[in-house]
């Protein structure tokens, strides 16, 4: 007992200091396993399983092996469980509610574990294997909805498996453990979330702290109102859920082109986004925007050609681009607040998306958009000067010219003329 309170002591305090101060999971974990190795517990593979906030991952492991050190993998949400999941030890001791499980690899019938039967093969003899919840005693456990907490498991290849001293350390560490990987979720967890319903960089900066009502930062940027044509006639034709996954499928598209030019998804406004481009000057915004039409170009038109063949519905998009400055912060009231931006520049955005039916034409920028770039690198083609309504001065519109090849032609909606 004197030897397991020894080590013990020389690992716990590292956990919380951890727990405390680090970011990094995967970090802490390799360090975890060398130091167990370091104080003669015979580690020759640890697994460790944790539940993701995350839209798209359900969950997220961690795998640590004696020859390869740490590695990482995201297990995408499914509707129906793995196989793998199914015959999992991890999915018996939540099912059956065990905090501990283990199978002495030497002697024991692997017919019902295939990942057992893969690493006796691979000369694992002692498999050691512990739950960690992190919500209320007493809740039920679904295992194909795990609850927050950890799953970890311990493996080794040493003739005698590990001791009772080995298993009785692995207990005794294995909450504090878990809480150092509470408390670093818990940080990851807030900013996943921010960063999905927020956008990238206004989830950073209200993870940062701004938060207060009515700070802002003025900046300039370049604005985008993206939108979809025909949606009010589709959204009266198509069943719910297949109208919910063509808005999916276009905005996909277009979140990952803006996104991929350093653009910021600001809000989803029903069927369009507003969008924001700011990395570092007016030039680099401005081709940037355009960078990003050009990509919503071709791939929604690719996009289009999938769907009808597949016999889904399809729509075209448009895209109004701007550039002034803005006030970007935060705006509501004190228990419900937007991260958003405001301002004419936005405004005079919102007026310009309004022409596309007039123009005839998916994209259109305007003149300081055009001004902006020095080095013309795309054919911009003049559509003429407007009045636009609450605007002063007259505008000057811009598109880009493309081939006709790369024009997708989709028949008009009955709700053009209206809208």
């Amino acid at each position: 007992m004197k030897c397991l309170n020894e080590r013990a002591a020389q690992i716990i305090p590292w956990l919380i200091e951890q727990g405390l101060h680090s970011s990094g999971r995967q970090e802490l974990l390799n360090t975890y396993c060398e130091k167990l190795v370091e104080m003669g517990v015979p580690l020759m593979r640890f697994h460790l399983a944790q539940r993701a906030f995350h839209p798209k991952f359900g969950g997220i492991g961690y795998n640590w092996t004696r020859s390869d050190g740490i590695s990482h993998e995201h297990y995408e949400r499914r509707e129906t469980p793995r196989e793998a999941w199914l015959k999992s030890p991890f999915y018996i001791m939540l099912e059956r509610e065990l905090e501990c499980f283990r199978s002495d690899l030497t002697g024991e019938s692997l017919e019902r574990f295939p990942l057992l039967a893969e690493l006796k093969e691979r000369g694992v003899t002692d498999y050691f294997a512990l739950t960690q919840r992190f919500t209320e005693v007493g809740e039920q456990v679904n295992p194909n909805a795990p609850p927050e907490g950890v799953l970890a498991s311990w493996s080794t290849d040493s003739p005698e498996g590990f001791s009772e001293e080995d298993t009785e350390l692995l207990k005794s560490v294995f909450p504090v453990l878990g809480l150092a990987l509470k408390s670093m979720s818990n940080r990851q967890m807030a900013s996943d979330l921010l960063q999905v319903y927020l956008g990238r960089d206004p989830g950073r900066r209200v993870l940062s702290g701004e938060f207060q009502r009515g700070s802002s930062t003025e900046i300039d940027a370049v604005i985008g109102l993206f939108d979809l044509k025909g949606f009010t006639s589709l959204a009266g034709q198509l069943p719910g859920q297949e109208l919910l996954d063509m808005l999916n499928d276009y905005f996909g598209i277009a979140v990952e082109a803006t996104q991929a030019h350093g653009g910021n998804i600001l809000k989803f406004l029903g069927d369009g986004m507003l969008i924001m481009f700011n990395l570092g000057s007016i030039e680099e915004d401005a081709k940037a925007a355009l960078s990003a039409a050009s990509e919503f170009c071709q791939n929604i038109s690719a996009r289009n050609k999938e769907r009808e063949a597949e016999g889904l519905p399809i729509t075209d998009w448009t895209l109004a681009l701007h550039a002034g400055h803005i006030l970007y912060g935060n705006i509501g009231a004190e228990n419900r607040l937007d991260f958003t931006v405001i301002g004419p520049a936005v405004n005079q955005t919102a007026r310009i998306a309004g022409m596309h039916r007039a123009v005839g034409q998916n994209l259109i920028f305007s003149e300081v958009v055009q001004q902006a770039i020095t080095e013309k690198e795309q054919d911009m083609v003049s559509l003429g000067r407007y009045m636009l309504r609450g605007v002063e001065e007259p505008m000057e519109l811009f598109t880009i010219y493309r081939p006709h090849s790369e024009v997708v032609q989709l028949e008009p909606r009955l709700d053009e003329a209206a809208e």
